[in-house]
């Protein structure tokens, strides 16, 4: 008995520490709505700590943030068609788009640890083409 129950809460606490990581795809076109040149999550709501995987599963794309919460260091942009990987540290909502693909709406955000004080910063930065209602659009999500 004293065996099952010192499993269950080994089990409970292994899950609240160790949360899973997030996969997101950078796509031609998605499946679900045949929305084409996205990602395959463009709202990710995630704990700090945590890392967001960024698959190539279609050629052309990568990921450059454009903004984060107050202090955040931008990263080098990943390079086209390979996977790219970044651990989330800091609260707040981050914006990243695809470079080559922004003008047509490939963007997307990341919220850490469900803080989303630096919203309206983020929601006053300019984007070209399409990517301007977009961004409007994945804020009013936050």
């Amino acid at each position: 008995m004293k065996k099952i129950i010192f499993s269950l809460i080994f089990t409970l606490f292994s899950t609240t520490l160790f949360a899973s990581d997030l996969s997101i795809d950078m796509l031609n076109k998605r499946k679900s709505d045949k929305a084409r040149m996205v990602y395959s999550i463009e709202v990710a709501k995630i704990d700090a700590g945590q890392t967001i995987k960024w698959v190539a599963a279609d050629k052309g794309h990568n990921v450059e943030f454009i903004a984060g919460p107050e202090g955040f260091e931008i990263p080098k942009k990943s390079k086209l068609s390979e996977d790219y990987s970044f651990k989330f540290d800091t609260k707040g909502v981050y914006l990243y788009k695809c470079t080559p693909h922004v003008g047509i709406g490939m963007i997307g955000l990341v919220v850490v640890g469900g803080d989303s004080s630096n919203k309206e910063a983020i929601s006053k930065i300019k984007l070209p083409g399409k990517a301007k209602k977009k961004l409007k659009d994945l804020v009013s999500e936050i």
